[in-house]
């Protein structure tokens, strides 16, 4: 879908989740810790192509607020202090269709660098 809109989102404290339901039907429950190592902020993807940082150590984050941007999205304000980069409802919506994909990449950068979650 080109310009998905969210319809409903919950913040699953207890889970460390947040469930987001799109208008083209599609509903995710997106752990925090993928959101946090996924941010678009410029301290996780960089400035270019090729910039994306390893976040590590963000297995049990939370999010203390989330702030809706217009139309356009939301902030998510974790509670490790980070809260840049605005989660636009088309991002929110391909990192729930791209979930599996994004997260055994992830983790394999993690075995691979000898981190942890």
């Amino acid at each position: 879908m080109a310009n998905p809109r969210a319809t409903d989102i919950i913040l699953h404290q207890a889970s460390h989740a947040l469930e987001v339901a799109f208008d083209d039907g599609q509903r995710f429950r997106l752990p925090l810790e993928y959101l946090r190592v996924e941010s678009p902020s410029a301290e996780v993807q960089g400035h270019g192509p090729g910039q994306k940082v390893l976040v590590a150590g963000k297995r049990n984050v939370g999010v203390k607020a989330i702030e809706p941007m217009g139309n356009y999205g939301v902030l998510l304000r974790f509670d490790d202090g980070h809260d840049t980069g605005i989660f636009s409802w088309r991002l929110l919506h391909q990192l729930g269709l791209e979930h599996d994909e994004r997260w055994a990449t992830y983790i394999a950068a993690l075995a691979a660098a000898d981190r942890s979650r």
